[in-house]
């Protein structure tokens, strides 16, 4: 649902799809445990403010000065925990083989980076840096160009003036069960896993174009 009360998105792939690269005990605690509680915490602190009860999930990260003071720290950390969430989960497959960007996306990006072995290379560094909890991303720039930031804990490029494109969870207990504290043999079997089509299909808006289908955000 769109505005509270929120509910749990549900995969768009069977828990075992992402094997090797993810263990279906691994996808099934982030998404139902931990996806789950952030859902729960935004809906348990928007409770008693039915004012914001039509506020769509994205309003709270790009206004959280409509939220009242006493609120707005819950309601900000738990909205990002469910963007984020949303975005990584609806950002990878295990339907088909991920070969790399495509459209208006891997010409932004040859255009940015001047390749896309570049732009892998900065994305995986950024994620790699990221020191403790946090994100890496993709985001699209308001003059229509990209970039890659990462985040701590559940900031959203969204704060930023940010549209984003496409992210990877590296909150170790986004992997640790299948590569430890491996955050690099995660990450290198991750590229493997993105959805070119999903990202392309959120860039398009960015950029002028339109989406083939409506974004899951």
């Amino acid at each position: 649902m769109s505005h509270y009360p929120f509910q749990l998105e549900p995969l768009p792939y069977a828990c075992d799809a992402l094997v090797p690269c993810l263990g279906p005990e691994t996808v099934a605690i982030h998404h139902d445990r931990h996806q789950a509680a952030y859902v729960k915490n935004l809906n348990k602190a928007l409770e008693n403010c039915p004012q914001l009860h039509r506020q769509p999930l994205e309003a709270f990260l790009l206004n959280p000065g409509m939220i009242p003071a006493s609120i707005r720290t819950a309601v900000c950390r738990n909205a990002g925990g469910v963007y984020s969430h949303e975005l990584y989960f609806d950002g990878m497959t295990g339907c088909r083989k991920s070969t790399g960007p495509v459209g208006r996306l891997a010409q932004a990006i040859d255009r940015c980076y001047g390749s896309f072995e570049r732009f892998r290379d900065v994305f995986t560094q950024t994620a790699l840096s990221q020191f403790g909890s946090g994100w890496a991303w993709l985001a699209a720039c308001p003059d229509g160009g990209i970039c890659v930031l990462s985040t701590s804990n559940q900031e959203t490029p969204l704060s930023r003036g940010l549209r984003p494109v496409l992210c990877v969870d590296v909150w170790e207990h986004a992997y640790y069960l299948d590569h430890q504290n491996r955050r690099e043999a995660y990450l290198d079997c991750w590229w493997g896993l993105v959805d070119w089509e999903f990202a392309e299909e959120n860039f398009l808006p960015c950029c002028g174009g339109s989406a083939s289908r409506p974004r899951s955000l």
